[in-house]
C-alpha cells in the first residue's frame, strides 16, 4: 500500500522539489520509501512521485517509480495485486526476467507483455499509473471495485494526478474552485459520488476504468475494462442451495486466503458480525495464530465488543480488544477535514480510524469486511425497497403520477427542513422513472427542493448510477437491482472511501476480501431467495458462518459502526460546533444560506432537530471549507 502523485506538463513547466511536495503531502500512506522522477517527452515534462509502505518484497528492489529495461516504460502502483505469483510464472514462461521479489514488477512486465489488457489478469486492488514513451500514451488504471482511489486535475498545459487530492494544493496549477453541483450533490447522501470531486476540473477515475492521455495530440480517451452491472446482467444460474453452498464457501475461501498474502504481519477487523466472522472463521480454519482487532467503548448501545470476544475465543484467535476513551475519539473529529481531504459525511469514519490505529500497532495489513451487505443483501434497506417496490409496481404509472401530483394539495412542501418529510419522498417515489431512482429517493438525507434552500446557487446535481437503470436488462431483479447499484454508489462512494482514508491515515494497509471480483461475478447470479429469503438476510453467508460459529453466538440486532457524535456535539465539542458553524463563520461564506443553516444549528442545540445526520453534513462541509478554502 503507498500513495503517488505527478503532473504530465506540456510546456515543461515543474522540478523535482515541487514534485517532492506533492508526494510528501502523503508521507502517512507510505513512510518507508520515497522515489520521484522527472522524464522528458518531447516538450512535455512527465513527474512520478512515490511515498511507499513496504508490504511484498520489503528490499530496495521494490522500489517505486520502477522502469522498463530499456527505459521507455515508468510504472507506479498503488496496492496489491494478490495473484502475482501465478502471473509471474507465465510471464517467465514467455521469456521475461525478474530482478524482484514484488508485485510491482510483475504489473510492469504484465504490461510490456499484455499492454493496459493485463490489468483484466489481476485479482486485487490497485490504482496504476503508467508513462509509456515508446508509444506517447500516459494511462491512469483504477481497480475494479474502486478500493483504491485515483484522482487527476486537468489544467491548460497539463494534469495533475495523485493518491489524494491533498497533494493537488502543493502544485501552483491547482486552483481551489468549488464544483457547486458537486457541493449540492454532497447533502444528498453524505459524499460526491465518481467520477466527480468537490473540485472544478478535478475527477475521480472510476472503478474498472483506464484512462489514457495521448501526450501527442494532449487528448483524453476513457474505457471501462470491467463494470459490475454487467456481472448482475448475466444469466441467473440455476444452481441447487446445497451446491451454492459448498461452492460459494469455496470462492470466499480463496478469495480470503489471497487476502493472506504479505511479507508483513497481517490481521483482521473483527466485529462479531456475520461478515467480520466470515472472514476471520474461514481464515482462523487455515492459518494459526490469526490477530483479530475489536474496538470497545464504554456506552453500551455502541460497544460490540463482548460479542467480538466471544467469537475470537470460539475460533481461537489472537485477539486483541481496546477501550477507546470519549477523549481519543473526539481528538479525531477536528482532524477529519485533513484525513478527509473533500466533504465526508460519514461519522463512523471515527472508529474506523480509531480502530486502524489500535491495530497498526500490532500489524501493517488489515483485513476488513466490507461488501458482505452489498453481496448478500444485509441491510434493512434492501427489504425494505424490495416491498415498495414490489408495490408500486402493482400500480399504472399513470396512476402513481396522478397520486403524486395529489400530494402537493396537502402540504407536501412544507418549508421545515429539520426532518425528512415523507410524504415528499413518497411523492419522488411515486413519480420515479426506475427502481434505481426509487431507492435512491427513499435513501436521500436531503431531497433536491431541501437541498436548493440550504445552498446558494443554481446549479443541478451531478448524474449518478441512480439515472442509469437501462443499463441493466429487464430480467435483472429489484433486489439485485438494488444491490448493483449499492455496489456502485455507497460502497465505492463511502464505504471505501472511509476505509481507504482511515487505514491510510496511520500507514496501514486495508484489505477487502468481499470484493473480489471472482467472487461478486459468482453472487451476483444467485437466485434471490439465497441472499433474502422470508425476512432472513444473507441467507447463504449466515449458513457458511454457521458452520464455524454457533448461532447462538451470532444471532444479536444488527449495530451500526458507530458513536454518539451527536451528543458530543451539544456538550464536550460545543465549542467546536459554535466555532464552525457561528453566525461570523455562516456570514463569512457564499456558498451556504447563513439563515437556514443557523436555524438547523439552533434546532440541534435546543434538542429540537429530529434528523442529526442533516446537521452533521452542514457541519462537516464547513469544517472542510475552514480548513482547505
Amino acid at each position: 500500500m503507498c500513495g503517488f502523485a505527478g503532473f504530465v506538463d506540456f510546456k515543461g513547466l515543474g522540478d523535482l522539489s515541487l514534485l517532492q511536495s506533492m508526494a510528501d503531502s502523503l508521507l502517512h500512506r507510505g513512510p518507508d520509501d520515497g522515489g520521484y522522477e522527472l522524464k522528458q517527452f518531447g516538450d512535455s515534462l512527465i513527474g512520478f512521485g512515490f511515498r511507499r509502505l513496504a508490504i511484498i518484497d520489503l528490499s530496495p528492489l521494490g522500489h517505486q517509480p520502477m522502469f522498463s529495461g530499456d527505459e521507455q516504460v515508468m510504472l507506479m502502483m498503488n496496492g496489491e495485486v494478490y495473484n502475482y505469483a501465478e502471473i509471474r510464472q507465465k510471464l517467465i514462461a514467455k521469456g521475461h526476467s525478474f530482478r524482484s521479489a514484488s508485485d510491482t514488477e510483475v504489473v510492469l512486465k504484465s504490461y510490456l507483455e499484455y499492454g493496459v489488457e493485463g490489468v483484466s489478469q489481476f485479482i486485487g486492488m490497485f490504482s496504476i499509473v503508467i508513462l509509456d514513451k515508446s508509444k506517447g500514451k500516459f494511462y491512469l488504471i483504477r481497480d475494479r471495485a474502486g478500493i483504491k482511489p485515483l484522482f487527476y486535475h486537468e489544467y491548460g498545459n497539463g494534469i495533475l494526478f495523485a493518491s489524494e487530492l491533498k497533494a493537488f494544493h502543493q502544485h501552483p496549477a491547482f486552483e481551489k474552485r468549488i464544483d457547486q453541483s458537486s457541493l449540492k450533490t454532497f447533502f444528498l447522501n453524505g459524499n460526491i459520488p465518481a467520477p466527480a470531486t468537490i473540485f472544478m476540473s478535478t475527477s475521480k477515475v472510476e472503478p474498472g476504468e483506464i484512462v489514457e492521455l495521448d501526450l501527442n495530440n494532449k487528448s483524453i480517451k476513457k474505457s471501462k475494462y470491467w463494470d459490475v452491472f454487467n456481472a448482475y446482467n448475466a444469466p441467473q444460474n440455476k444452481i441447487s442451495y446445497e451446491d451454492a453452498l459448498v461452492e460459494t464457501e469455496n470462492r470466499m475461501r480463496s478469495a480470503f486466503n489471497y487476502r493472506m498474502v504479505s511479507d508483513v504481519p497481517v490481521g483482521v477487523f473483527l466485529s462479531g458480525g456475520y461478515d467480520s466472522t466470515a472472514v476471520a472463521s474461514l481464515l482462523a480454519s487455515s492459518v494459526s495464530n490469526l490477530n483479530t482487532f475489536t474496538i470497545a467503548f464504554r456506552e453500551k448501545n455502541y460497544d460490540e465488543s463482548p460479542y467480538a470476544k466471544k467469537v475470537a475465543e470460539h475460533l481461537g484467535t489472537k485477539h486483541h480488544e481496546y477501550y477507546c476513551t470519549m477523549e481519543e475519539a473526539i481528538d479525531i473529529i477536528p482532524n477529519l477535514p485533513w484525513i478527509y481531504d473533500e466533504p465526508f459525511g460519514d461519522s463512523s469514519a471515527i472508529p474506523t480510524t480509531l480502530v486502524s490505529k489500535i491495530a497498526r500497532q500490532h500489524v501493517t495489513v488489515a483485513l476488513s469486511a466490507d461488501a458482505g451487505d452489498e453481496l448478500f443483501a444485509g441491510y434493512p434497506r434492501h427489504q425494505k425497497v424490495v416491498k415498495y417496490v414490489q408495490q408500486l409496481n402493482g400500480i399504472p404509472a399513470v396512476l402513481r403520477n396522478i397520486m403524486g401530483a395529489g400530494l402537493n394539495g396537502i402540504g407536501v412542501l412544507h418549508t421545515s427542513i429539520s426532518k425528512a418529510n415523507r410524504l415528499e419522498k413518497l411523492k419522488l417515489v411515486l413519480t420515479s422513472k426506475g427502481v434505481l431512482e426509487s431507492f435512491n429517493y427513499i435513501n436521500q438525507t436531503y431531497t433536491e427542493r431541501e437541498i436548493n434552500k440550504i445552498v446558494n446557487n443554481g446549479a443541478p446535481l451531478n448524474s449518478s448510477v441512480f439515472d442509469k437503470d437501462v443499463e441493466l436488462s429487464s430480467q435483472v431483479s429489484v433486489l439485485n437491482k438494488v444491490l448493483a447499484v449499492e455496489y456502485k454508489s455507497y460502497l465505492v462512494d463511502d464505504i471505501l472511501q472511509k476505509v481507504d482514508r482511515a487505514t491510510m491515515s496511520v500507514s496501514l494497509e486495508g484489505r477487502e476480501p468481499f470484493l473480489d471480483h471472482r467472487l461478486v461475478e459468482w453472487v451476483s447470479t444467485l437466485p434471490d431467495e439465497y441472499k433474502l429469503k422470508d425476512g432472513v438476510s444473507k441467507r447463504i453467508l449466515k449458513d457458511i458462518v454457521h458452520k464455524y460459529v454457533p448461532v447462538s453466538l451470532m444471532e444479536r440486532p444488527k449495530m451500526g459502526f458507530g458513536v454518539p457524535v451527536n451528543k458530543w456535539l451539544k456538550n464536550e465539542l460545543r465549542d467546536l460546533l459554535e466555532d464552525v458553524m457561528s453566525d461570523a463563520a455562516l456570514n463569512n461564506q457564499q456558498l451556504l444560506n447563513p439563515e437556514v443553516v443557523s436555524v438547523l444549528r439552533d434546532q440541534y442545540l435546543a434538542g429540537k432537530l429530529e434528523d442529526f445526520e442533516r446537521l452533521w453534513f452542514v457541519f462537516v462541509f464547513l469544517q472542510w471549507y475552514k480548513k482547505w478554502m
